[in-house]
Order: C-alpha cells, then structure tokens, then sequence
C-alpha cells in the first residue's frame, strides 16, 4: 500500500501541477511524508520528476501561444544562483521542519491565490514600468531559494508572485512558471541527490504517474476558465496546507 499511495499521489500531483502551471513536487512533499515516506526523502524524491513533468505541460501552454521568453530568461538568469543556496542550506535544517514549514507555505500561497485570482482573473497585463525588471529579480530570488530549500521546482510561488508583482495575466504566469520550475528543479537536484536525500525507486514510481498526467493536467486548462480553476485550487491548497500541518 506504501508504494499505491506513491503512485496515487504522483498521479493527483501530476494531474495538478500541469494544470496550475507547478511542478508540484511542494504538494507531494507533504502528502509523501503522510503516506510514511521519511521526511528528508519525501522533500526531495519527486524533484527530479518535476522536470520532464513540467515540460511535458509547457508544451501545451506555448503551443496555445501563452509563453513570454523575456520573463522566463530572466527569471532562471536572477532565480538559478538562489535555488543552489537554498539547497546547500538544507544540510543544516532538519526534515521534519522542512515538511511542516511547506505545509505552511502551501497554505498561506493558498490564501495569496485565492486574493489574487479575486483582484485579477480577468486583468491583462500592465503597461510596462521602470522597475520591471527590479520586481522581476525580487520574484526570482526569493522563489530559487525557497525552491531550493524546500527542494521543489518554484512553480506554487511562481504563479501567485508572477500575477500579484508583475501583473501577468493568468494564462501567461501558468506557461512561465511551468518554462522556469522545469529548469530551477535542475540544480535543487543535483545538490539534494548529492547530499543523498533523493530515494530513485520513489523517484520512478512517483515520475510514472505525474509525468503523464501533468500533461493531460495542461490541456484541460487551456480549453476551461483559468480563472475558476485557480481559485478553486488555492482553495485546495489552504485546505491541504492546514490539514497536513496539523495531522502530519
């Protein structure tokens, strides 16, 4: 049953993540560890799996012709530096506390969602300003270093912060976030596989279900009311964050 909780979890994440534009390894991580995954395993293990993932959901964005090439430079030129820090910065910080600090963080982005798909789930972006490119770095560093810390590919901060900062509209923010999380998860596992926190049979039987599904996950967003979804989602994700903080 351990290893049907993987898989079924794997394939709710997948589904999630391309749907949301986040390579959802933050939601697996606590769902992991409540299946009985030790905690620094549950952290790290489905990272690697983010990245064919989240590019298997980007293809459907950028078809659909939602992608910004300016923004996605540079959020990874500002946002891969960090996410190595963050990372390095795990040998330090025990498992459990990274578990139970993503179950806050997932819930408070929750409310962050919710807020913001309220203010702008039909706001187009605005003109541009001087301090664009100063906000854009702001969001990139801040989400590498968490992304490397909590060993997950940025993509439940990437949205929130790319609509609520910069203003993107709501398709826009998914495709960056699903283009930037699949090469932030790049460095975040090199150093947690190095450090010997990433178990690979949890890895592939994990990948096996959520690589497939965030792809279905991305088309089914593009043809229906983001707007909606988001909201409905950040919903899931208070709801997600609070329960397994408290349960786990």
């Amino acid at each position: 049953m351990h290893w049907v909780w993987i898989v079924l979890i794997g394939a709710g994440v997948g589904f999630l993540g391309g749907m949301f534009g986040k390579g959802g390894s933050a939601i697996a991580t606590p769902l992991l560890a409540a299946a009985g995954v030790p905690p620094l395993i549950a952290v790290a293990s489905p990272l690697p799996a983010t990245v064919p993932g989240t590019l298997v959901a980007y293809r459907s964005y950028h078809g659909s012709g939602f992608s910004d090439h300016r923004i996605i430079r540079w959020s990874l030129i500002y946002g891969i530096p960090a996410t190595v820090v963050g990372a390095l910065i795990t040998r330090w910080i025990g498992g459990e506390f990274l578990v139970k600090f993503t179950d806050v963080v997932v819930a408070i982005l929750g409310v962050r969602i919710i807020v913001q798909t309220i203010r702008h789930s039909q706001t187009h972006a605005g003109p541009e300003t001087t301090d664009t490119m100063g906000r854009l770095a702001g969001v990139a560093v801040a989400v590498g270093f968490l992304a490397g810390l909590l060993a997950n590919a940025g993509g439940f901060l990437l949205v929130p912060l790319y609509l609520a900062v910069l203003n993107l509209p709501i398709k826009k923010a998914l495709a960056c976030s699903l283009a930037v999380a699949s090469v932030l998860a790049l460095p975040g596992t090199v150093v947690h596989a190095a450090l010997g926190h990433v178990d690979w049979l949890v890895t592939l039987v994990f990948g096996s279900a959520s690589i497939p599904l965030s792809g279905l996950g991305a088309r089914t967003a593009v043809k229906m009311d983001p707007a909606r979804l988001e909201w409905v989602y950040g919903v899931g994700l208070v709801v997600l964050g609070v329960g397994l903080f408290f349960v786990g």
